[in-house]
């Protein structure tokens, strides 16, 4: 059988809101980006990130509606087919921006051996349909390892320890959700829409973690926000209103991958661990003066933020998660991402919050993506 020889690029693009598209219009119409070729778009939107953040869903719709002539494909059809990620949230100076994955694939093995090295591959998947009650509990968990597993396929990537970064796009619980589940006589994992969030979330990283056997044996609803030693140290959820879904996008190093692309990835321990990021770039050749040194070859840095979930950073208390104006999710974003910006020389960076089973309590993956 002749192998698939994967090529991978990586484009970042600055928006002026979350329904702005002209930039990767732009690169389309000078033949900088070849639309049939983008599998993957992951977004930051200046939305809250609450359950109410509908510049997610716009961001999406107006990302479908721009591509859907170049595909001749109805705007569904476009989000069927390439994986879509809107984060919402861009406190403090995080830069709302997308990051646009292209994959060309081939036959044979030529240009591989001649680079020799694995290479960033890209794959994506997607699980069936959640009913309302499925939120948040063990079968969601069984699904999105099975979504993984088949985004690892779809990549090129054999050994679960090349997978740097595993973003998934998972759904919340909405009233009207919660009341067609109590409506069949069935009960949701909670009765709060926010809540919901961490519960999708939490249940959709240990799929990521299950499916590269980062914890051993079967995960139980009893496990899901209670047992935080169960983690992934790669996984990154972000819970949204638009779908019903997971959508998984496993991001490696691949030997069926070509690309000029290397991805590496570090585990922060709390929300102030620059040791790590600095780590995560030194994983991808970009050394000890960090990327601010090499702006070129630095294309994007994605990071989890979670406020530490026992009021402590490094024995000094900390407010966010008693701050009634503010939410902790959001307090988490801007502190990481001050920190992972000032490292980086840039603020266009992917920051999520809220990263339950996500790293250590308190902490989350970051990983990099550079140019070698």
């Amino acid at each position: 059988m002749t192998p698939r020889t994967i090529s991978i690029d990586v484009i970042r693009i600055p928006t002026k809101g979350p329904g702005d598209v002209s930039g990767l219009i732009q690169l389309i119409e000078t033949g900088r980006v070849d639309p049939a070729s983008i599998l993957a778009i992951l977004g930051k939107t200046e939305g809250n990130g609450g359950v109410n953040d509908f510049t997610r869903e716009y961001a999406t719709s107006a990302l479908s509606a721009a591509l859907a002539s170049y595909l001749a494909l109805p705007p569904q059809g476009v989000e069927e087919r390439i994986a879509f990620v809107m984060s919402g949230g861009t406190e403090g100076v995080l830069c709302p921006h997308i990051t646009v994955f292209t994959r060309e694939v081939s036959d044979g093995s030529g240009l591989q051996q001649e680079i020799g090295d694995k290479r960033l591959s890209v794959g994506i998947a997607h699980t069936r349909n959640f009913l309302p009650e499925e939120i948040g509990r063990a079968i969601q968990v069984c699904e999105t390892a099975k979504a993984v597993r088949a985004a690892m396929a779809d990549a090129g990537i054999d050994d679960p320890g090349d997978v740097h970064f595993a973003q998934i796009k998972c759904p919340l619980l909405t009233s009207d959700r919660m009341e067609d589940a109590h409506g069949r006589g069935q009960k949701t994992v909670t009765s709060s829409a926010y809540g919901s969030m961490s519960y999708s979330r939490g249940a959709s990283a240990l799929g990521v973690a299950t499916a590269l056997g980062e914890v051993k044996g079967d995960i139980n609803d009893e496990h899901i926000l209670k047992n935080y030693d169960l983690f992934s140290s790669v996984a990154s959820t972000s819970a949204g209103i638009e779908l019903m879904h997971n959508v998984v996008i496993v991001m490696g190093n691949s030997s069926h991958a070509a690309s000029s692309l290397v991805i590496g990835h570090a585990v922060m321990r709390d929300a102030i661990d620059h040791g790590a990021v600095a780590d995560a770039l030194k994983s991808v050749g970009l050394g000890s003066n960090h990327a601010s040194a090499t702006p070129d070859r630095l294309v994007n840095i994605f990071a989890k933020a979670e406020a530490s979930p026992d009021g402590i950073v490094r024995g000094w208390r900390h407010t966010m998660l008693e701050d009634t104006d503010i939410s902790a999710t959001r307090h988490a974003r801007a502190a990481v991402g001050g920190l992972v910006s000032g490292l980086a020389g840039t603020s266009a960076v992917y920051v999520s919050g809220g990263a339950e089973h996500q790293g250590p309590p308190g902490g989350g993956p970051v990983a990099a993506i550079a140019r070698i």
